[in-house]
């Protein structure tokens, strides 16, 4: 963070403004709160995230808390603000839906929405489904590096993943230039939507979720995340899918998520 004398973190603590939260690390990116520090049994059931984390004051300085870590877990948020909106699309035995490869939101968007946040609400039913979140380079570098041998080594490969193998086995400030990425992660994925039926298909990504060392802890009721969608760096850039940790038959439970474009859609417009 920018400003110390406004956002102070210590291991188990973050600071914003004059409201102190509890947080933790389990992951090897972002962070977590789970709530405000030392709070009493009335504010410990509140919506810290719009009542302080989103408001006027703290407002620019949470967006850049996203920004800096890239990915903001918020546990434990009592709220059903009305600016969340269901999370269409439903995946099938026979076919991956959209939501189930590694994207940015808004793709279609001349401006991709610079945060995205993806929400449990309270609900009877718990999510069996998992979100994997992942740096961009580090998907590509995975879905690269998860290939199956026959398709590396076969004659009709596309030249340009070619190119991107050897790109991306090297370090990382010789890695084709971000701009670069979305065109090669397209390709890898139109060869494995061609190549492998659903099930393999669910495989091999849970496969490149864990190369790319992606976060897909299980949800929680009442848990917001927050990741960073676009930003003029893409290198410093997040995408995610709906993951399937075990195949689609096993799946017994899956509640429903909402979302928003937190920078773009909070506050609503009036």
């Amino acid at each position: 963070m920018t400003n110390s004398s406004i956002a102070t973190q210590t291991s188990s603590t973050l600071t914003l403004g004059d409201v102190q939260f509890k947080t933790s690390r389990p992951h090897r990116f972002g962070i977590v709160i789970h709530s405000i520090a030392e709070a009493d049994e009335i504010s410990a059931a509140s919506d810290y995230l719009h009542e302080h984390l989103l408001s006027p004051e703290m407002r620019e300085i949470f967006l850049e808390l996203i920004e800096t870590e890239g990915l903001v877990v918020c546990k434990n948020v009592h709220s059903e603000h009305p600016t969340y909106r269901k999370v269409r699309g439903k995946s099938s035995g026979g076919k991956l839906s959209q939501a189930e490869y590694y994207h940015h939101d808004g793709c279609s968007c001349p401006t991709k929405p610079q945060i995205v946040e993806i929400r449990l609400p309270q609900q009877d039913v718990g999510r069996d489904v998992a979100t994997a979140i992942a740096p961009f380079g580090d998907v590509v570098q995975a879905m690269l590096k998860a290939l199956p041998e026959n398709l590396k080594s076969s004659p009709g490969i596309d030249i340009q993943i070619t190119e991107a193998l050897h790109a991306f086995s090297l370090d990382s400030d010789q890695w084709p230039e971000p701009s670069q990425w979305d065109k090669i992660q397209g390709r890898i994925t139109r060869l494995i939507r061609r190549e492998m039926d659903a099930e393999s298909s669910r495989a091999w990504f849970r496969q490149v979720d864990d190369l790319a060392g992606a976060y897909v802890l299980p949800w929680e009721m009442r848990e917001s995340r927050l990741m960073l969608n676009n930003h003029a760096d893409l290198s410093r850039t997040f995408q995610h899918r709906r993951s399937m940790q075990k195949p689609k038959s096993e799946i017994a439970q899956n509640g429903s998520l909402v979302k928003r474009w937190t920078a773009e859609e909070y506050p609503a417009p009036t």
